[in-house]
Parts: structure tokens; C-alpha cells; sequence
């Protein structure tokens, strides 16, 4: 009986908190050395083990050795881009670390014509098939999939894993119901195990002509809702599945990565003060030591403004306590007092693309592509093309030029098409 381990999603790299930080990388140690200890014969990463392309070199440095340790024991790294691995006009850490043979790159596409076939990983000790498709920003890897030769991977005998992080419709969450998926019907069918990737919550499902559809989730929390889940007792981890000629069974691998306080409050009808104090006097006792606290407040408060409910000065008085980290979650609070949208408490990227949501519909512009929710995608996707620093010894010239160059590339209509 041979083991692999599946997980997706450790977005290494998104927290700036240095304590986060801390924890998010001793996560992604602890889950190589679990690889290790339960004797798994190969571990596949379904997409964003880092949260950005080119990533801080100090986490590249500490995720390196965990891999690294990983592959000392004999148990080779397969992986495929994550939207967050992705550069549009660079190269990724993931083609480094796959050049170097930390890991293998297992999407290996060539295109004939109009079809796209997709090259195949035979992992040499089990003797496993891995076939992926990587993603791209902007939901572009949907192209991928229209274009996929699926006949020529369902003709392919023995055990076969396919990879790749993108949402299938048929399978959407409610809340992500403005997410960009793929239909199920452009997977191979056949494939004995479906490693997912990009959903933020652990499933295992069936469809027709595909078992094994399995999603491990984040392996940490790579945004403020993922820490709010957690704190509510949601299991991050990944999965273990043993095989022989078929999977003979899946098991959830949890990762404690901290211990939590979760509170949430309903403050319509208070006023600012009031609800302050409620608030202030339910944590009086309680031990923050140590602990991550999540804070979710919502509600219309009848007086006063947002601000004056006083949630930043108890972070500050909690984080004296002792409390590893204190996420506030206020975008579902309100005051008659205050017009207009209220999105503190998220994480920055959650608020950019609420705010690009809220403008995309006033602007008229007659490319389709820059309409609705494709056209928020492109003005997500500049800004983070945009905020990029100049690259070692990079002249502002050039910095420029590539600036404008990769501008230009996530606008052309051909690329949203």
C-alpha cells in the first residue's frame, strides 16, 4: 500500500504580522515533518504555497529547509502553480524551486493547434500518474480547460492523480457564489483521485465519471476570515490517502497551529459607549495569554459613530495581555451617524475588492471583459501588478516599462476572452 499527502493553500507569506508569520511558517514545518513521520511516499501541493509570485526571501529561506528535509528522507514534492504563485511576465519562485529539485512542476502543457495536452508525472517509487493544470489571475486557467486534449489523459492506464486549483461550479460554496469556477464536465473523467486546490474549506465529493474530488482546504489561514473560521473551531490540515491499483482510503491530517477566543456580538440598537463597554466588560477575566482573539461586531448601532465603540483600543489592551494576535472583523457595522460603506477590520485585499465592486458599476465602458466581475478581476489584478517594488538593480526606466508592459497585458480584451 503506497501514501500521499495532499494540501493546497499554504499561502506562505500572507501575514506580515510577525507573530503570524511565526506560526504560519512553524504550520508548514510541522506539516513536512507529520509527511515524514506517517511515511508518505510523496507529498502534492495543489497551488499557493507561497501568497505571492516572488515572495520575501526570509520565508522562501524557511520553507526551503522544511522541503528540503522532506526530500532528505527520500519523498519528492509535486506541485502546480496557485493563482498566487502565478506571475504574469516573470518567473515564480515555484519554476526556481523546480529547476533547483526542491520540487516538480507537474503542469507540463503543449499545445497543438488549439489543444492543449498535458504531460504526465510518473512518481518512480508508486509507479502514480500526475497530470495538472496550474493556475492563472483573472480565472484564465478556465482557457486551459476548454482547450484540454481530456481524451488522451483518460486513455492513460494505471493510478492517476489530477491536479488543479480552481472551483468547480457544480461544487461552489454559497458565500463564493461570485467566485469564477470551471464546469466538472472539462476535468478528465477516470482519474482516481481529484487533488483541489483554491476553496478555503475542506470537502470530499463525487460527481459523475469522478471519485475522490477532494479539497484539504488552507493548511494556516492565508486571510482574516480564514483566522475567523479557525478561531471557531474549523480544522486546517491536510490529507493522507492510501492507494494501491485504487484509494483505499482518505484521512484528515489536522495541524493546531495556535489556541483561539472567539467572540461575536450583535450591537444593533447600542450606542457606541454602551456597546463598548459590553464589550470591554465580556472579556474582563478572560485569558488572552498566548491565544489568537477574533472579534466579529455587526449590527446598526443607534448612536454614535463606529470609531467611538472603542474595538482598537481593546485590541491594543488585549495585545498587553498577551494575546498572540487580535483580528477585528467590523464590515458588518454600521452606524445611522456614518454613510457609505464600513470595511475596517478586514484584510486589505478584501477591502480593495469590495471597493472595486462598488465602483465597477458606475463606470460606462463597452468591453465586456471590463464589466461586472470579470472587470473588478482586471482592477484587482493591476493592483497588485502595480505595487510591485523595482527589481534589484532595476533603472527606473525599465521598471517603468515592465510596469506599463504588464499593465497592458492583463487589459488586453484576448486575455479576458
Amino acid at each position: 500500500m503506497h501514501k500521499l499527502a495532499h494540501l493546497a493553500d499554504a499561502h506562505l507569506g500572507a501575514h506580515r504580522e510577525p507573530r503570524l508569520q511565526k506560526l504560519e511558517l512553524q504550520t508548514f514545518d510541522s506539516a513536512m515533518k507529520k509527511c515524514v513521520e506517517l511515511g508518505v511516499d510523496f507529498v502534492l501541493i495543489s497551488g499557493d504555497l507561497f501568497h505571492v509570485g516572488i515572495p520575501d526571501l526570509g520565508v522562501v529561506d524557511a520553507a526551503l529547509r522544511s522541503m528540503v528535509e522532506v526530500q532528505r528522507h527520500g519523498i519528492p514534492i509535486y506541485a502546480i502553480y496557485g493563482s498566487h504563485d502565478y506571475t504574469p511576465n516573470g518567473t515564480s519562485i515555484i519554476d526556481i524551486l523546480n529547476t533547483v529539485g526542491v520540487l516538480t512542476n507537474v503542469f507540463k502543457p503543449t499545445f497543438y493547434g488549439d489543444s492543449l495536452r498535458l504531460g504526465v508525472t510518473v512518481d518512480e517509487k508508486t509507479g502514480a500518474k500526475i497530470a495538472g493544470i496550474s493556475a492563472r489571475k483573472i480565472g484564465l486557467e478556465s482557457r486551459y480547460f476548454e482547450a484540454l486534449d481530456r481524451g488522451a489523459l483518460e486513455a492513460e492506464r494505471g493510478f492517476k492523480i489530477f491536479a488543479f486549483h480552481s472551483g468547480l461550479t457544480e461544487l461552489k460554496p454559497e458565500h463564493l457564489s461570485a467566485m469564477e469556477t470551471v464546469e466538472s464536465s472539462m476535468l478528465p473523467k477516470g482519474f482516481d483521485y481529484y487533488a483541489g486546490g483554491h476553496i478555503h474549506e475542506r470537502g470530499e465529493f463525487t460527481l459523475p465519471g469522478m471519485g475522490n474530488i477532494v479539497f484539504p482546504g488552507p493548511l494556516f489561514t492565508g486571510y482574516g476570515h480564514d483566522l475567523e473560521a479557525t478561531a471557531k473551531g474549523e480544522m486546517r490540515g491536510f490529507y493522507v490517502v492510501e492507494f494501491d491499483e485504487h484509494v483505499r482510503s482518505k484521512t484528515f491530517i489536522p495541524m493546531k497551529s495556535f489556541e483561539s477566543v472567539f467572540r461575536e456580538y450583535d450591537l444593533t440598537g447600542r450606542n457606541a459607549p454602551d456597546a463598548g463597554s459590553m464589550i470591554e466588560e465580556d472579556f474582563r477575566g478572560v485569558d488572552v495569554s498566548g491565544k489568537l482573539v477574533v472579534i466579529k461586531a455587526f449590527g446598526e448601532i443607534a448612536g454614535g459613530r463606529v470609531s467611538e465603540v472603542g474595538l482598537a483600543d481593546l485590541r491594543a489592551s488585549l495585545s498587553e495581555r498577551g494575546a498572540t494576535h487580535v483580528y477585528l472583523n467590523r464590515s458588518g457595522l454600521k452606524s445611522k451617524e456614518t454613510t457609505g460603506s464600513i470595511f475596517s477590520g478586514e484584510e486589505p485585499s478584501s477591502i480593495e475588492r469590495k471597493l472595486f465592486e462598488g465602483e465597477v458599476g458606475k463606470i460606462q465602458v463597452t468591453e465586456g471583459h471590463l464589466q461586472g466581475g470579470r472587470g473588478v478581476e482586471v482592477a484587482v489584478e493591476l493592483l497588485r501588478l502595480w505595487r510591485q517594488a523595482p527589481k534589484l538593480g532595476e533603472t527606473k526606466k525599465d521598471y517603468t516599462g515592465r510596469m506599463v508592459r504588464d499593465g497592458v497585458q492583463a487589459l488586453e480584451k484576448k486575455e479576458a476572452s
